[in-house]
């Protein structure tokens, strides 16, 4: 192989490879590209994204403070349910007291 020719082999060589190299980044910048449209459409759905975070967030505050009014309520009823049941037993002992009472004074008389 003369000199001429391995400097035209090798010059076909660095062409080739400089030409799958183009190749190979023109392919990369094709199908990473972002269009402005994509853009756009990225940019609507970050935005309700966070609107329904937004959103979430207040729901989840609103449950919370409906829970703990539903808790103070619970408490309170119970708290009635267990004054009533006290004052019902009260007024039944009582009542059998005065049953009683009225038991031995009939029976005296």
């Amino acid at each position: 192989m003369s000199r001429t020719e391995f400097v035209i082999a090798t010059a076909i060589i660095l062409f080739v490879a400089f030409c799958l190299g183009w190749f190979a980044n023109w392919l990369v910048h094709r199908f990473t590209r972002v269009a402005a449209g994509d853009v756009a459409e990225l940019d609507r759905m970050s935005q309700e994204l966070h609107e329904a975070e937004e959103t979430r967030d207040q729901a989840i505050t609103y449950l919370q403070q409906r829970e703990a009014e539903l808790t103070n309520q619970l408490s309170q009823t119970e708290a009635e349910l267990r004054a009533a049941m006290d004052g019902l037993r009260d007024a039944r002992h009582e009542t059998e007291e005065m049953r009683a009472y009225i038991e031995s004074h009939t029976q005296t008389s």
